[in-house]
């Protein structure tokens, strides 16, 4: 079943051209999707879009085979989500936040207490747990916004450039939540510039450029691609083919040579 469709997607900010042009993609039940493009090419825009973050000129969003409207809320309680900027309560403690969230969710307090202790001793936070976030390093910060956007066990998971400033640990533990999450059924659509994690973790691929999806493929495309250009690493090699083909590298500043 398809846990998220969006269809047709155009977006324009005043005084700048469509930076979304009709984006469409599915993302199948149980799948691990990366929405992948250069900076400013719209995918934060297109995860505020599927979140109600931000009005579409024209376009469609489905969640479980529902058309959404914008006036909609009863579908984002299907959807967890972080952020590439995530807003923090840094006065509140990791287990606070937590559970405030799991009272957002409305979760009875016997199973929000069970969940957030099982996260905190997954994401090695027991021990830091009473603490105000603000004394946290980036990649605890960015563990305990994916437990407060998984409290629930969404549907659909997004998580907008999850990778980014932490360290091999962290993203570790990250990897095997996300992978046991698509196990049981979760959608997840994420992106990054992190090339190595995605395509070791994605089983799909949106490569957004221009304003539309320019390739839509699984990961067994995506190193027939790389083959086909003479490359065995595969990901990164077929992004640079669509993004910027005939690409050439720049001569270095002379003072560096």
């Amino acid at each position: 079943m398809t846990a998220l469709a969006v269809d047709g997607l155009v977006k324009a900010y005043p005084g700048t051209s469509r930076i979304l042009d009709g984006v469409s993609f599915d993302l199948p039940e149980g799948s691990i999707t990366a929405l992948l493009g250069l900076n400013g090419c719209g995918k934060t825009t297109t995860i505020k879009a599927i979140l109600g973050l931000t009005s579409l000129e024209s376009g469609t969003i489905s969640i479980l085979g529902t058309r959404v409207s914008p006036s909609s809320s009863e579908y984002k309680r299907h959807i967890g989500a972080v952020l590439d900027d995530p807003l923090y309560f840094d006065w509140l403690s990791a287990r606070d936040s937590i559970r405030l969230h799991a009272r957002l969710r409305r979760l009875p307090e016997r199973v929000a207490a069970e969940r957030t202790a099982e996260l905190l001793d997954f994401f090695s936070l027991a021990d830091v747990q009473h603490e105000p976030i603000r004394t946290y390093s980036s990649g605890m910060k960015k563990k305990v916004s994916v437990a407060t956007a998984v409290i629930h066990r969404p549907s659909i998971l997004i998580l907008d450039e999850p990778f980014e400033g932490i360290d091999p640990l962290a993203a570790d533990d990250i990897l095997v939540m996300l992978r046991l999450m698509a196990t049981g059924g979760t959608a997840i659509l994420i992106t990054s510039h992190i090339f190595d994690t995605v395509q070791r973790l994605c089983s799909r691929f949106e490569i957004l450029h221009g304003g539309k999806i320019s390739l839509s493929c699984s990961a067994e495309e995506i190193s027939a691609r790389a083959m086909h250009l003479g490359e065995a690493t595969g990901l990164s090699e077929v992004f640079f083919d669509l993004v910027s083909p005939g690409r050439q590298h720049r001569p270095p500043p002379s003072f560096l040579t």
